[in-house]
């Protein structure tokens, strides 16, 4: 390889070892050389600094599902919310006191209560309501008593997506429903029995729309007009796609919590994590000399990509997910061995030191490429079928053999081209 090519992607790799080396410490550059890098702190878990703890009380009294699945569907609901992204790992659990439940949601690292509630954000109540009104020429608000409206069954835990749309005349928003399966079969049968009638849709009951039904709608599509704003129907569209709540839930409980395990016990997390990647950098210089060094370097550049990967996604570090990370150095230590073990035996041959880089990296790729494919797919199973610590011990693990691969198959290779035609160039035979 031309030495101005190697030249183009040392200068990359320097340029990515400055800002991520600032972006994870910033300190540094800011206090004495007067730069204004952004001072991102990382995030924490509960376990770790603690956060805020919200218990909220559950109305199951118009639950026409069972108490468990609706109990069930609820907790899901609220941690696709507080974690939409799969980074924030919060508990979420329900407590069930005697014949009442209560829904039990802890937010690491927000010690201000408010902003723990504004967190979880407006779930909103989707209901359908049969009305039954003499004067169907009145205006509906006036018509409506209490006495007036029939829960149904339909809510939005059958709810399979809202979607923003425009009236082809007045051109004001209105908001799309589309019901699951289940959903769509419930809504027929309600149509089909409310023909000529108005059909009263309530979020967080407040009505909300009142289209009359013309014909018994088998599509499983509604369609709700309120007036509304642009942003308001926008936001109504990515609350209910965040998860419309199956049973009402009203905030009872609000407090501060402690960290579980505390500073401590990320010290000598750290530590372990330390010396365990100081001993492998170590053997790798001791074992493969010249080759363990550029595999060292591409080590900590390595470290340096990943932690800013977790300040750039905001994502929470637990314990669980910290190990994840230390995981991935394994891995990534693992490719570099099958590259150095490639490249000796193609010098054990004779071959020139650029040759046995170029073939060795080549032949090592499919097994690195396989053994870590492997890996990603049991991270990704993890993640989108455990719980909040195992997403992010999931998550971590993915990120760092992501860039593992990057740092094996790209950054060690070009440090280890540098060294072409110089005269410390050779493996340990």
């Amino acid at each position: 390889m031309g030495k101005k090519k190697i030249g183009v992607k040392l200068i990359f790799i320097l340029i990515l070892v400055f800002f991520t080396f600032n972006f994870v410490y910033p300190k540094f550059l800011n206090q004495y050389l007067g730069l204004n890098f952004p001072e991102i702190p990382f995030k924490l878990g509960l376990d770790l600094v603690g956060g805020s703890r919200l218990i909220y009380e559950t109305d199951l009294s118009k639950v026409e599902k069972t108490k468990t699945e609706a109990l069930s569907g609820l907790r899901d609901v609220i941690e696709k919310r507080v974690n939409i992204l799969g980074v924030r790992e919060p508990i979420v659990r329900i407590q069930e006191i005697g014949g009442s439940a209560r829904l039990m949601v802890e937010l690491a690292g927000i010690k201000n209560v408010e902003e723990a509630i504004k967190a979880i954000g407006e779930t909103p109540l989707l209901e359908f309501r049969e009305i039954e009104v003499k004067d169907l020429n009145a205006p509906l608000r006036s018509a409506i008593n209490p006495s007036d409206l029939k829960p149904t069954s339909l809510t939005g835990q059958y709810l399979k997506k809202a979607s923003l749309d425009f009236d082809n005349e007045t051109l004001e928003p209105i908001v799309i429903l589309e019901f699951d399966k289940e959903g769509k079969e419930l809504f027929k049968q309600i149509t089909s029995r409310n023909v000529d009638k108005p059909l009263a849709i309530f979020i967080d009951n407040n009505l909300i729309s009142s289209p009359v039904v013309r014909e018994p709608i088998s599509s499983g599509r509604a369609q709700i007009t309120g007036n509304f704003t642009p942003e308001e129907a926008k936001k109504l569209v990515n609350s209910l796609n965040a998860g419309a709540l199956p049973v009402p839930i009203k905030l009872i409980s609000q407090e501060t919590i402690a960290p579980s395990l505390g500073k401590i016990s990320l010290e000598k997390s750290l530590k372990a994590g330390f010396f365990g990647l100081l001993g492998i950098i170590l053997f790798m210089i001791c074992y493969y000399q010249m080759a363990g060094l550029a595999a060292s370097l591409s080590f900590l550049v390595y470290g340096l990509i990943l932690l800013s990967l977790f300040k750039l996604f905001s994502i929470t570090l637990t314990l669980a997910g910290i190990a994840g990370a230390i995981l991935s150095i394994g891995m990534a230590v693992d490719a570099n061995v099958l590259i150095f073990a490639r490249m000796k035996e193609e010098i054990k041959k004779g071959d020139s030191f650029s040759r046995a880089i170029d073939i060795g990296f080549k032949r090592a790729w499919p097994s690195i490429r396989d053994g870590n494919l492997t890996t990603l797919i049991e991270a990704m199973i993890m993640f989108f079928l455990g719980t909040s610590f195992i997403q992010g011990f999931a998550l971590t693990t993915s990120l760092g053999i992501l860039v593992s691969m990057f740092s094996a198959i790209f950054i060690t290779q070009t440090f280890l081209e540098i060294f072409i035609g110089s005269k410390v160039r050779k493996q340990d035979k």
